[in-house]
């Protein structure tokens, strides 16, 4: 048996994350080293998955299958396609960052002693999140899926209600009281949806005799898969409500500015870079994998609400007064510019949408950083308490202006070669919609200037005055987010020939080719005879 790659890439974080809650209290340094070490090991191997795929090879390579539950017909069944690498990759690449980010966000508090946090606890959650978000990239048994994708949920609650933002203008009791409405409002949402897509997860096995994506797949292309089409619609609604919740979509997305709001950055980008992709990508492997018709059949609804995503958040992010949820709003916005890229069915849709997954992280995980590195200094989170920063914080406000121009997907950048993808797809099969989608393009430049705008330029406020700059550690996070924010803006082949081949089988699973173009071009004339005729 070859070399269970998959199963490794996975269970390194897991162990890292054992590993580092058993350290002892007092050794907290130690701890926070141990988790970095442990999720640079992890980046190793997706990069090493990264090389040994096989664009063009078999659909779902490095497969893994063992009998587990075989009275029910589970199995431990993993692989991946090009979508699953490239979101294995930007997950493994910002774990390390968002450590480090986080590297004194858990330390104990001398002056409130009952407000003391475990450090170890901290990172050894990030990890665990980190393992278990890779394996839900890497299975293709539906059960085995749903068990990592509701299993998540757990660390997530205690990194967001236990391990808050400490900037927060009210008492200690009022902002332990807020990290707890967040931490509850975000388990209780997810694990409703995670209950209807049990119940959905059992219809299958009823209906298909097994869990196994490959052999659903293949009984149903061989025509041996009697699945009656209101069955499959309403097998689809239950698997794609569960991936709507975790997208986050509207109008299911309201726990997401509180858990973003209420959590420390790094943990924020945890949430909207990491965990929510896993929604998203679902969609693609799950939804349209296993209820094509289905897909189909609901498209025009999913387009209407991707469409309401996108100008609400968008809207709503003008309008915000603190940083964290205004970035948090934006946030929603471009989940519905990737939903609106998959349910385009197109292939320029899918593709945009996949590379929308990875810009959206990084973009984000830059802006977000950034803004968590200022409001560690002035210990608010609140707009209206920052102005003047570029003159004493140069370093800071340029950076933070990048991550903004990546936010509102400024040419060069990558998040504006995923949006250009997504809405050319989206124009070749629903003209309509594609220009309602750019109205959002106009609302990010705006909220996205004014931040900038309102935090950085003006008169400096007194308090921001001995404001000091980013340190080493705060540029060595940020440096190598906007450089591949840059590198990949100027050259996205090296991830569109990884997506592409999945895109296809994506397409062919729905049964769906682009539209071709409405205006047919004329053949030039191959000769001076041909054209006097």
């Amino acid at each position: 048996m070859s070399f269970p790659l998959l199963t490794v890439t996975a269970a390194v974080p897991a162990v890292g994350a054992i590993l580092t809650a058993a350290v002892p209290a007092a050794r907290r340094t130690a701890a926070k080293w141990l988790a970095l070490f442990f999720s640079l090991a992890t980046l190793a191997l997706a990069v090493l998955v990264a090389v040994r795929f096989e664009p063009g090879g078999d659909r779902y390579q490095l497969t893994e299958s063992r009998s587990w539950i075989a009275d029910f017909g589970v199995r431990y069944e993993l692989g991946v396609d090009g979508i699953g690498v490239v979101l294995i990759a930007l997950t493994a690449l910002l774990i390390p960052f968002v450590i480090a980010a986080g590297w004194h966000d858990a330390d104990p508090l001398e002056t409130h002693s009952s407000r003391w946090r475990p450090t170890q606890g901290f990172f050894a959650l990030i990890l665990l999140v980190e393992a278990m978000v890779i394996i839900s990239f890497e299975a293709t048994d539906v059960f085995l899926f749903y068990i990592f994708f509701e299993a998540m949920l757990i660390p997530m609650y205690f990194l967001i209600g236990g391990f808050g933002d400490r900037a927060h203008s009210g008492s200690d009791e009022n902002a332990a009281a807020q990290r707890s409405y967040a931490a509850v409002k975000f388990l209780l949402y997810n694990l409703v949806g995670g209950l209807i897509m049990l119940a959905a997860v059992i219809g299958l096995y009823v209906v298909a005799g097994n869990f196994s994506l490959q052999e659903i797949a293949a009984a149903r292309a061989a025509g041996t898969l009697d699945m009656a089409t209101n069955t499959e619609r309403w097998l689809f609604l239950g698997f794609f409500f569960a991936f709507a919740v975790k997208a986050p979509l509207w109008p299911l997305h309201t726990w997401l500015p509180n858990a973003m709001g209420e959590a420390t950055a790094p943990v924020a980008v945890l949430i909207t870079a990491v965990v929510d992709k896993v929604g998203t990508f679902a969609m693609l492997r799950f939804c349209l994998g296993l209820f094509p018709e289905a897909s189909k059949w609901a498209t025009p609804v999913i387009l209407v609400l991707a469409l309401i995503s996108i100008i609400y958040g968008a809207l709503v992010a003008v309008g915000q007064r603190d940083i964290k949820r205004l970035i948090a709003y934006a946030s929603i916005s471009h989940f519905g510019f990737i939903i609106l890229g998959i349910f385009a069915m197109t292939s320029q849709g899918q593709s945009g949408a996949t590379l929308y997954m990875v810009n959206h992280g990084l973009s984000t995980a830059a802006l977000m950083l950034v803004a968590g590195f200022l409001i560690s200094r002035r210990g608010s989170r609140l707009i209206a308490d920052y102005g003047g920063v570029q003159k004493v914080a140069p370093v800071l406000a340029g950076t933070f202006l990048i991550g903004g121009l990546a936010t509102l997907s400024l040419p060069g950048l990558a998040p504006f070669v995923s949006e250009f993808l997504v809405l050319v797809g989206t124009f070749a099969r629903y003209p309509v919609v594609g220009i309602i989608a750019t109205f959002g393009i106009v609302l990010a430049a705006l909220y996205t200037l004014v931040l900038y705008q309102r935090t950085m330029t003006g008169p400096v406020k007194e308090e921001v005055r001995t404001m000091p700059d980013l340190r080493l550690r705060e540029v060595l996070v940020v440096a190598p987010l906007i450089a591949l924010l840059i590198g990949l803006g100027v050259y996205p082949k090296v991830l569109t020939d990884i997506v592409n081949p999945a895109v296809k089988h994506t397409m062919s699973d729905v049964k769906q080719t682009d539209p071709k173009p409405e205006v047919a071009v004329e053949a030039k004339p191959t000769n001076k005879g041909e054209e006097s005729k």
